[in-house]
């Protein structure tokens, strides 16, 4: 047990992105396709975290030409490259899911005043 821990503490990131619920993110994925590598941008809002030590997700929600986009980011993946906060949203829960089922401006998150 005690080489899982060890292996599980060696690849967890040291700077862990700073965000919250409600929050609107550009995370930066690494994306491989064949040889070559790229940098892809996935902005929207997250709407849960998850788990924690190695397998800490979030979920970050987005609309794409009108139809809603989820992905689910682990925390640790060396293919997370950055997670930036473009603003940040006030909210009361701690999973953001009602947002499914609204469209337009009832599926925003308003913002928070710092």
């Amino acid at each position: 047990m005690d080489a899982l821990k060890s292996i599980a503490a060696s690849s967890i990131k040291e700077v862990k992105p700073q965000f919250e619920i409600g929050d609107t993110v550009r995370v930066s994925v690494n994306i491989r396709e064949g040889e070559r590598e790229r940098i892809q941008m996935f902005e929207g809002t997250v709407i849960a975290k998850r788990g924690s030590g190695v397998a800490e997700t979030f979920t970050v929600r987005r609309l794409s030409y009108g139809v809603g986009v989820e992905r689910v980011f682990p925390v640790n993946s060396p293919n997370v490259v950055d997670v930036k906060v473009v603003r940040h949203g006030k909210v009361r829960r701690s999973k953001l899911y009602y947002l499914r089922g609204r469209v337009g401006k009832a599926a925003k998150v308003k913002e928070q005043i710092k």
